[in-house]
């Protein structure tokens, strides 16, 4: 045992989960709304925004009636605002990051003047990244990001100032900050922990976030139009998702108690994190990868759907039973940022060695709704969510697996801040749900009659 260790923890773990267990039965009984979800499966409302509207299913008497998704920014449809950035062949991201905090798109020139704030603010305070990031690496890049969040606190001489204008600076600070921070992250987590070169490269001005990213973490620093414009897309797809989703509300909840911005964005950061939400695209690329290794023909829909049963029956994978990728709290018959990102990653995919991999992961989709009916007797209607096809696409750039959901926080921290800000405007009141309290009541003993 280690010297550190208190000898006696297992058993009094033990006691621990005795005493913590809680009847299933108590929560019908005090009709407690489990994960703020209702019965039919709806959100519980708990809260106003104007930022974003994620839209699923329709309530038809009672009944959820299923219906395409759909993603709205500040009342523009996810949909709108990819095609017009394809369609001009430019990046959209700070386009995004504009709308989501000053809700408004942005003229031309607004956008520039933008694009240029961003830029020079991305890099990090003198000695931020010896100190806080080089000489504590981390096995996991997201608690060094959340880390170095906190640490930013300390090289703000307004840590403290929660105005309107000063809570708009840190922002678009953190904005243009945390992609430098999660490459450099990165580069010494492959130093310390796998024993492979670090290369931190110096910032281009000239490049934009999604260039910036690749820029910083290939060695030669080189990359195409399009794999620049495809991250760029996942960065906007990934930008914001309504108040509702876990991390967002973390972040709302720690605002809405007056805490300062720094320690709002690193709880979200954890939050987001988790295997439940963030997290879930390691989760598919690793249900993925088991896959493979296990149907010897791909392209056959019987041994897929067969590969799939087992694993909805706990035969396989991780044993969870889940099929992850397949399914979303509020998107029915589909959601959007899955259905764009598939689309991209057909045009990426189709020609190349990807292209037998992307037909698997297109069978899996299809057939895991027919499966999902026949075990569970469950008519609900399913669908792919954005995590499917992302770890696919980060493979396709040739990002590796520990930064899938750092870059999804680099594009959500655009999404808190407008929810932060939005929280500071419009909340007014501490966040805290009720616990209905189930312990019956002990007599106090003295020490050594116990």
């Amino acid at each position: 045992m280690n010297k550190n260790e208190f000898a006696p923890v297992d058993s009094l773990c033990n006691k621990l989960r005795e005493y913590s267990a809680i009847d299933p039965a108590l929560y019908e009984k005090f009709h407690v709304k489990r994960g703020l979800r209702k019965s039919d499966g709806t959100g519980v409302t708990a809260g106003i925004t104007k930022i974003c509207n994620v839209h699923g299913y329709l309530m038809n008497e009672g009944e959820v009636e299923p219906i395409p998704g759909e993603l709205i920014y500040r009342g523009y449809n996810i949909n709108d605002l990819v095609a017009n950035v394809e369609k001009e062949n430019r990046y959209g991201y700070e386009e995004v990051v504009y709308l989501l905090l000053f809700g408004n798109l942005p003229t031309k020139t607004e956008l520039e003047e933008f694009r240029k704030h961003l830029a020079v603010s991305r890099q990090l305070p003198d000695n931020f990244a010896e100190d806080m990031i080089l000489k504590a690496p981390s096995r996991n890049i997201m608690n060094k990001m959340s880390r170095s969040v906190l640490a930013l606190y300390s090289y703000d001489d307004n840590g403290e100032d929660t105005s309107l204008k000063a809570e708009m600076h840190k922002a678009v600070s953190l904005v243009a900050k945390l992609p430098v921070i999660m490459t450099f992250a990165y580069q010494v987590q492959q130093r310390h922990y796998y024993n492979k070169s670090m290369i931190i490269h110096p910032l281009r001005e000239d490049e934009g976030t999604a260039q910036t990213i690749l820029s910083m973490l290939r060695m030669d620093r080189e990359y195409t139009p399009e794999e620049a414009h495809l991250l760029d897309i996942l960065l906007m797809i990934h930008a914001e998702h309504g108040g509702g989703n876990n991390s967002t509300f973390t972040c709302r909840v720690l605002t809405s108690s007056g805490t300062d911005a720094y320690s709002a964005y690193a709880a979200a950061i954890g939050s987001l994190k988790g295997p439940k939400h963030g997290g879930a695209n390691i989760k598919v690329a690793q249900m993925l990868d088991d896959f493979k290794a296990n149907i010897k023909d791909w392209s056959d829909d019987g041994q897929v759907a067969d590969y799939i049963r087992k694993t909805m029956n706990r035969e396989t994978n991780d044993r969870s039973g889940l099929i992850y990728g397949m399914g979303h709290a509020v998107y029915t018959l589909s959601d959007p940022r899955a259905v764009i990102l598939k689309r991209k990653a057909f045009e990426l995919a189709q020609g190349t060695k990807f292209e037998e991999e992307f037909r698997l992961i297109d069978a899996i989709e299809r057939m895991t709704p027919e499966v999902f009916r026949e075990i569970k007797g469950d008519g609900k209607t399913i669908c792919a969510n954005v995590d499917l096809y992302s770890g696919f696409v980060y493979n396709m750039l040739g990002i590796p697996q520990d930064l899938y959901t750092p870059l999804f926080a680099v594009a959500r921290i655009a999404g808190w801040a407008a929810h932060r800000m939005e929280e500071m405007m419009t909340g007014g009141r501490i966040i805290r749900p009720a616990y209905k309290a189930v312990a019956k009541k002990r007599d106090y003993s003295s020490l050594d009659e116990r």
